[in-house]
């Protein structure tokens, strides 16, 4: 989906309904920042954010999103995605200039667990699933265009740019492993940087999960890339942005003495 041109987002957003959706989702963000739970600083809604969304995305990659009494979580797809939602602030200061080497370094946490090749962590695959060597589809050079696009290569709204992130390391599985929990992970490192959600305060995620059939065919969509898969993408991500900011909204209530 990704090309060369100067500002290869610049047309998605004369897709119907697309810049108005963007809109929409910018301003329920935005919204939930004036929140005075989240006028005061918002460290603690924030923290409570990233562990719904870390549960979330373990979730819907089959995990069981509990997390147990006594603290200690054995799901290893569960305990990969905390561990990256753990590490999030910390990466975001490369993510802004190397976002390939944060991508690197997400996979390692968030796939620890689910290989015995450590050798196999942080390594972007090199065959097509069907055990032949190669380059599976242009996976580095796409790889390569999300990278120039996260530095700066685009002026898109803030959803946009995220829907791309995610979309397009669903449809990439750079790693082989954990590649859902690193694309959502990579998504919400997307929003804090271009200023969709600077602290990190909503929770798109859940809204994932909870259409989760959606979800996935609206993925499947974007990986077509056909305009109208493309556009479709676009629009499941703003209405998860903004079921994002209600579930954000309902952390700052009860937060809220």
């Amino acid at each position: 989906m990704l090309c060369g041109m100067s500002d290869p987002l610049a047309p998605l957003m004369e897709l119907g309904g697309v810049a108005e959706a963007a809109k929409r989702a910018q301003d329920a963000v935005f919204a939930v920042h004036r929140l005075p739970a989240n006028l005061r600083g918002g460290s603690a809604t924030a923290a409570e954010a990233s562990v719904r969304a870390a549960r979330a995305s373990a979730a819907l990659d089959g995990a069981d999103p509990e997390l147990p009494d006594d603290g200690s979580v054995t799901d290893p797809v569960l305990a990969g995605s905390l561990r990256v939602a753990e590490a999030t602030e910390s990466l975001l200061p490369t993510w802004r200039r190397a976002p390939l080497q944060v991508l690197a370094r997400m996979h390692v946490l968030a796939a620890a667990d689910l290989t015995d090749d450590p050798n196999a962590l942080g390594r972007p695959r090199t065959t097509d699933g069907s055990g032949e060597a190669g380059d599976s589809g242009g996976t580095a050079q796409r790889l390569e265009l999300l990278a120039q696009l996260v530095t700066g290569a685009t002026a898109v709204p803030g959803p946009v740019v995220t829907a791309v992130v995610h979309g397009e390391l669903l449809a990439l599985r750079p790693f082989g492993s954990a590649d859902g929990v690193l694309a959502r992970a990579a998504a919400r490192l997307a929003m804090i940087a271009t200023g969709l959600d600077p602290k990190a305060l909503t929770v798109p995620e859940v809204a994932c999960f909870r259409r989760q059939r959606r979800y996935e065919e609206a993925a499947r969509a974007f990986a077509s890339g056909e305009p109208d898969g493309v556009r479709q993408w676009l629009l499941f991500c703003c209405e998860s942005f903004e079921a994002g900011a209600r579930e954000a909204k309902s952390i700052a209530d009860a937060a809220t003495p």
